[in-house]
């Protein structure tokens, strides 16, 4: 599909929102499903993906200062790069609900968006062809099983870089600035992440930065599900994959979702009804791609398609996808976060 074409998509997908059009949406995404999905009992194609619970993080994880901080930038082969190129294709852990971000085109049914882009590129550089990909739509929690299981080679999903993290997978250098920050809908007395959120029902997605930013201070919101033993309240606010917040917000089942704020942006594109709350994020955070612990070759790798990708200045190819899917949501960023590289 041409990047002409994808705008005009995009654009009459605007303003389809409230829960009408969600349904439409998640109709569509359900009919054209990437294979294997997470199965309901947390499995990978009948392997176990860890039941959404990460494991402990070893001690050097939680002492960690630089969390950004990656492997230098290596365009060398190993044993990851020579794996993916015997099979002839990338595997690539994504996400397609994620509009701007990782979305399936109900149109063209094809997947498309900011981080779709840069798993083409990871695969140009590997195989010598963009769109030499496998993707696999992973939901939120089970990002980090499905790289410990080896049902992908790389997570390319919004994934926020943390010292939590980086005992469990490697990162590469961010490759995005984002924030968490309230989506709530434009009537409500919500007005950020302060004490307007005291009794009220709010929403995350398991395993994500968002639920442990308000494990550390939720401002008296109820943001865990309580279970009766009946299974009725589960996943009513902690939910499996981030975009079950929407629906749930639309549905009135809960007074808010706490999210990244670039997902957030793409959320209120969809819904009219609904808007960040709050003059910025409460919090930093930063993207990377996601590697198998001990994948260092092809963390080195993918630094060295991420040094390529902020080339460039105004026409690099991160500002050239930067425009086509997020500057609309997310305006006035100049460019990439500057990327860290270990000393070591």
């Amino acid at each position: 599909m041409t990047r002409a074409k994808g705008r005009a998509t995009r654009g009459g997908l605007r303003g389809w929102g409230g829960v009408t059009g969600m349904a439409v949406a998640c109709a569509v995404t359900a009919s054209l499903t990437l294979l294997p999905l997470a199965h309901g009992d947390g499995t990978f194609g009948g392997q176990s993906a860890g039941h959404g619970a990460a494991p402990a993080a070893p001690a050097e994880a939680e002492e960690c200062k630089d969390p950004e901080a990656s492997l230098p930038a290596e365009d060398a082969d190993g044993p990851s790069i020579e794996r993916i190129r015997k099979r002839g294709k990338l595997i690539a852990g994504v996400d397609q609900n994620s509009f701007q971000w990782g979305y399936r085109n109900p149109e063209s049914r094809t997947l498309e968006g900011f981080d779709i882009d840069l798993v083409h590129a990871i695969a140009e550089d590997i195989l010598g062809d963009r769109d030499a990909v496998i993707f696999r739509a992973i939901p939120t929690n089970q990002r980090i099983a499905a790289l410990e299981n080896d049902k992908v080679d790389v997570v390319v999903r919004t994934m926020t870089i943390n010292c939590r993290r980086i005992g469990q997978v490697a990162f590469s250098t961010a490759y995005f600035q984002a924030g968490q920050q309230v989506l709530a809908p434009k009537a409500s007395t919500i007005d950020g992440y302060n004490e307007s959120l005291k009794g009220k029902r709010v929403c995350t997605a398991e395993g994500s930065t968002a639920f442990d930013a308000l494990n550390e201070k939720s401002f008296g919101a109820v943001f865990e599900d309580e279970h009766d033993g009946t299974g009725q309240d589960e996943d009513r606010l902690t939910v499996p994959n981030q975009l079950d917040c929407l629906v749930r917000l639309q549905l009135g089942e809960v007074d808010a979702v706490v999210t990244d704020n670039a997902l957030a942006a793409g959320q209120a594109a969809q819904d009219p009804a609904v808007e960040l709350k709050g003059d910025k994020p409460f919090t930093t955070e930063y993207y990377g791609v996601a590697a198998k612990l001990g994948a260092d070759d092809l963390v080195a790798r993918v630094n060295h398609v991420l040094e390529d990708y902020r080339r460039g200045g105004a026409d690099s190819p991160w500002m050239t996808s930067y425009r086509a899917w997020l500057a609309t949501g997310l305006p006035g960023i100049t460019g990439p976060p500057a990327p860290k590289y270990r000393s070591n």
